[in-house]
């Protein structure tokens, strides 16, 4: 789907709305000691080679895409997401 790189959005800090640059969130790399990482890992890695019990679940095929609105004056970024489930985003 296209997506605009600009979107007229009101910025709260400027109290104002202006054209403000969207560009899609990428998310950081994950913490290796965070909860559920540890319990994978202690569930997988123990004993001769047994098995860690995955409940099967079916993933959707789309996700949301999640965008980072910056404002041009003051430059407070802001998150934004359209609530549409979408395969593939272009920016036009």
């Amino acid at each position: 789907m296209n997506v605009p790189k600009e979107k007229k959005l009101y910025c709260k800090k400027c109290n104002k709305h202006t054209k403000h640059k969207l560009k899609e969130f990428k998310p950081g790399k994950g913490r290796t000691l965070a909860q559920g990482n540890v319990r994978h890992e202690k569930n997988t890695n123990h004993g001769y080679g047994g098995r860690y019990k995955y409940i099967a679940t079916v993933k959707k095929q789309n996700k949301t895409p999640a965008f980072v609105a910056e404002c041009p004056i003051c430059k407070a970024k802001v998150p934004y997401s359209l609530g549409k489930r979408m395969k593939k985003i272009t920016q036009k």
